[in-house]
């Protein structure tokens, strides 16, 4: 069963990212930079900042604060 995250909206499974969004979060969570991350995942900076933009949307979330909150929350 995938971990679930309750957020003042409805809860979100942790299966609803992508392996590669997954990745990306983890690299974010962990306090690298876009192109430290992109460079780790061999992307580009932009493919990486697109990844985290989809995140976003998916997640209803705004700052990079909260992806790192929710990362940590998603045993990411």
């Amino acid at each position: 069963m995938s971990p679930t995250l309750t957020m003042p909206h409805t809860p979100v499974p942790a299966a609803t990212l992508a392996p590669r969004e997954q990745e990306a979060l983890r690299h974010i969570a962990a306090g690298r930079t876009y192109l430290q991350t992109a460079r780790n995942m061999g992307l580009s900076k932009h493919t990486v900042d697109a990844y985290l933009r989809r995140i976003r949307a998916k997640l209803n979330v705004h700052t990079t604060a909260e992806l790192t909150r929710l990362a940590v929350a998603l045993g990411l």
